[in-house]
């Protein structure tokens, strides 16, 4: 039997904890501020502590560090209804074991009780990070979100910053991979050194190598004198590779010693440079992909990914569409807030299929043409993302687009080989998604697509998919008929 002390000044949270907790065997005690959970955990060592950080009087982030002094083998939970990515920070920095955010699943929160007591049990008490609770209160807050898919963004960008590890942030265009990157820089132990953004995709193909490691005099035509590289510039820091999908497969061998030796290889050199960087990588391909495809190698996959955080696009957290609008006007237009409910409802109802960026942009566009009067649906512009499109409407709209930058990309020749091109971006998705739901019936999925099995089998190798989302534990055959 455990002692858990629950300190949450809503009697409803306190009640439901507490009849949930003494079902499973536990003593619970309650107490409504942090003074008297203070007071209580001081008679009483708890086993595990649930702690609010709104509180009356004392609050919750405050009163962490003096309930480790008094119980400090005992693993403190905290929640909130009012989460952002500095409370998960100085939550983790603290000494908490975990954080939820309200309102939160009831077996989510007893799973999370059990892995404390679990932890408690086995005496592995969770590191704490170097950077100061006062430093992360003071961070400028650039990443917005309550719904609980950021609130588990905030979670993970709290726990890995304060290590070394490599992290590959991925998610769809527009989401706020860089953000993402910034915030594990800012709360790190390096944040008082350099961190430097590199877009591969906007490097010159013929110079990546030496724009990257650097070069000695003479390297090759027009080396005049010797370049130190991007590597040695963030030499101390943060270097952030975004889309890392797009670097050249001799480019990744040599990435790859330097994350396995912290040394970089200038070009036409033979003398290795000692450096210290740490390394962030964000991607909206599916890198898995790339490495069955042959144009990513994998131990690089494997070694860029060893913390991953995703970030989800926006129609999925539209729960965060109006707290990002009355973000980004308060930068852009204060005047235009408070946000009218009906420009509220429309923003909502979007597609919104560039995500944030699309959001920011379409925003700045209806700021101009409001002219400081209140903010109407009107003001936005008619774009693919914008309107109560069916989402056939917009895959021709997102058709027509590729189409277009396609034929830009061409320089005025004309495109070739379109169809296929075409079938390489949007089969895989298809295909990925129907055995996601079919967990990896390659018959079903036949039935579903309209193909014979042995076409299925054939075009899930071609894009690297032959093992996904296969349910081991169905006891099916491919070959067998399975309801979806």
């Amino acid at each position: 039997m455990s002692q858990i002390l629950v300190i949450d000044d809503e009697e409803a949270v306190c009640w439901t904890l507490q009849r949930a907790l003494s079902a499973e065997g536990h003593q619970v005690a309650v107490a409504a501020t942090a003074e008297a959970g203070l007071s209580q955990a001081e008679k009483q060592r708890p086993d595990a502590v649930i702690l609010d950080v709104r509180l009356p009087g004392l609050d919750g982030l405050s009163a962490l560090g003096r309930l480790r002094e008094v119980s400090k083998d005992a693993p403190v939970i905290v929640i909130t209804a009012f989460g952002n990515l500095s409370t998960a920070v100085r939550a983790v920095e603290g000494g908490a074991f975990d954080y939820l955010a309200k309102p939160f699943d009831l077996e989510q929160a007893l799973e999370t009780v059990r892995r404390a007591l679990q932890r408690r049990a086995l005496q592995d008490q969770a590191p704490t990070a170097n950077t100061s609770a006062a430093d992360a209160l003071a961070a400028p807050e650039e990443i917005v979100g309550v719904s609980p898919a950021m609130h588990g963004v905030f979670k993970r960008i709290a726990l890995v910053a304060p290590r070394e590890s490599c992290v590959l942030i991925t998610g769809a265009s527009g989401t706020g991979k860089e953000l993402v990157a910034r915030a594990v820089h800012r709360y790190s132990t390096r944040r008082d050194r350099p961190f430097l953004p590199v877009h591969v995709a906007a490097l010159n193909p013929n110079l990546v190598e030496s724009e990257l490691f650097g070069h000695v005099k003479g390297a090759f035509t027009g080396a005049a004198q010797a370049r130190a590289g991007l590597l040695s510039l963030a030499d101390g820091g943060t270097i952030f590779f975004d889309e890392v999908a797009e670097i050249p497969l001799p480019v990744q061998v040599k990435l790859l010693r330097v994350l396995d030796h912290n040394e970089v290889l200038p070009v036409g050199s033979n003398q290795s440079q000692p450096f210290n960087i740490r390394i962030l990588a964000a991607t909206h391909q599916n890198l898995e992909r790339k490495v069955a495809e042959g144009s990513f190698r994998h131990d690089l996959f494997f070694r860029l990914n060893v913390f991953q955080i995703h970030l989800p696009p926006l129609r999925d957290r539209r729960e965060d569409i109006v707290p990002l609008t009355e973000h980004f006007l308060r930068k852009l237009e204060p005047g235009l807030l408070p946000l009218l409910p009906a420009t509220a409802d429309f923003l909502t109802a979007q597609a919104w299929l560039g995500n944030v960026r699309e959001l920011r942009n379409a925003l700045e566009h209806a700021a101009i043409v409001a002219r400081g009067g209140p903010l109407l649906p009107d003001h936005f512009p008619v774009s693919p993302g914008l309107g109560t499109a069916s989402p056939k409407e917009q895959l021709a709209a997102a058709v027509l687009d590729w189409l277009a930058e396609r034929i830009k990309a061409a320089g005025g020749a004309p495109p070739r080989e379109l169809y296929e091109e075409l079938l390489r971006c949007v089969e895989p998705p298809l295909l990925e998604e129907v055995m996601r739901r079919l967990h990896g019936n390659r018959w079903a999925a036949a039935q579903w697509l309209g193909l014979n099995r042995a076409t299925v089998r054939k075009k899930l190798g071609q894009h690297g998919l032959t093992d996904i989302h296969r349910d081991k534990d169905n006891g099916l055959d491919e070959d067998e008929p399975s309801a979806p």
